[in-house]
């Protein structure tokens, strides 16, 4: 037999018990009663760097780090006399070097006949993998601990941050309401004292006047038409910012042309030197609010005679087909820049306008929700040969 313990023949190899203790891949000793080795295999011996002639006559307990000595006296030697094995112990060896290689250790007694001790036979496995796995999983595992209080200081921060912009814009709705709502109160509340100077503008007309006088009424009635006609816009961006919308109430029952002529004559009267050119198409009954139409198309006709070419005609037309109501007024003149053009449906936003012209810039933005209220869109086209904004809405 070679020196491996494999036969030199032709044979399967074949290694003998010796061979097979010494070479083993983990460590024997076997203890006296008193706690001294006297048999060691090689594999033992290697990992602490001693020879097995070394070890024997040695006991467990000089092998071990403070820490492993401490739990031997206490624990290990104890629990062998108690129950006669233990197993998966683990334990720090101290090697010839002084470096410490962690070994989990099955023990188990052998006694005789009449129980008394003979031997510790123990068997010991290289740990070292397994520890340094351990360490990593509780390295990482507190990693993920560290992590997760991060994540979740992380996400209070962002939960009270959210919180108080929260309460922030709570105040600026309650703040803007507040301020909607009292606009919407001074807007009825200007209709009354409003309504008087009109009826006794009328009851002077009743009375003789002279041409002066009657120049001054006209022009008090013209005033109060135009303080109507802002109230009215007043009213209608209050209810419609404060979320209730425009109210609309559709009919099919009148026709939608005599208004959309009535608007036309109105401006035409307040505008007497501009050229208006008409072309309604209407073959089908519209269902629709025609006030509220009415409405729609004064604030585009009295938006394209103020911004348009004096010195060219504004068109309107409407047409009804293909299950669609189409209402268009267009203008000559300067191009809405495409800045403008961005925001021209918003309230407040007149754009630039000619030195002199004055109002809120409601006019358009009410458009455009009164548009929304009848399922329609309100778009706009300007270019150098004219802008013209269009109004669809299915019939």
């Amino acid at each position: 037999m070679s020196d491996d313990g494999a036969d030199a023949g032709h044979g399967p190899p074949t290694e003998s018990l010796e061979y097979l203790y010494e070479n083993a891949p983990c460590g024997y000793l076997s203890l006296k009663p008193d706690g001294r080795i006297f048999k060691v295999n090689l594999t033992f011996a290697k990992w602490i760097g001693f020879t097995p002639d070394e070890l024997v006559g040695r006991r467990l307990h000089d092998l071990l780090n403070i820490a492993g000595r401490i739990f031997y006296e206490t624990h290990f030697a104890p629990l062998l006399r108690m129950q006669g094995f233990f197993n998966e112990v683990a334990l720090d060896l101290v090697t010839r070097e002084g470096r410490q290689l962690p070994v989990l250790v099955n023990a188990t007694e052998k006694r005789d006949g009449e129980g008394r001790h003979l031997f510790t036979r123990l068997t010991a496995f290289n740990a070292t993998d397994r520890r340094r796995y351990e360490r990593e999983l509780v390295e990482a595992r507190a990693a993920a601990e560290a992590a997760q209080r991060e994540l979740q200081a992380r996400n209070a921060k962002v939960r009270n941050e959210l919180l108080a912009e929260q309460a922030i814009l709570l105040d600026e709705r309650a703040t803007a309401a507040l301020r909607e709502e009292f606009i919407a109160v001074l807007g009825h509340d200007l209709r009354n004292p409003l309504a008087a100077i009109n009826a006794g503008m009328r009851l002077l007309l009743g009375t003789p006047l002279d041409d002066k006088a009657k120049l001054i009424v006209g022009m008090v009635q013209d005033s109060t038409t135009r303080m109507a006609g802002l109230i009215d816009n007043v009213m209608d961006f209050a209810r419609g910012r404060l979320g209730g919308g425009l109210d609309v109430e559709r009919n099919v029952a009148e026709p939608i042309e005599p208004v959309l002529r009535q608007v036309v004559s109105e401006l035409q009267i307040a505008m007497p030197g501009r050229v208006i050119e008409t072309d309604f198409t209407l073959t089908e009954p519209v269902h629709c609010d025609r006030r509220r139409i009415g409405q729609l198309a004064s604030n585009l006709l009295g938006n394209a005679l103020t911004h348009g070419a004096p010195d060219k005609p504004v068109k309107i037309g409407a047409t009804t087909s293909d299950g669609w109501f189409e209402l268009f007024v267009a203008n000559a003149g300067e191009p809405i820049p495409p800045v403008v053009l961005q925001r021209i449906f918003e309230p407040f936003s007149r754009g630039t306008l000619a030195p002199g012209l004055q109002g809120l810039g409601l006019g358009l933005f009410i458009s455009h929700e009164i548009a929304k209220a009848h399922g329609g869109t309100l778009e706009v086209v300007s270019t150098e040969a004219e802008t013209r904004f269009t109004f669809r809405m299915p019939l």
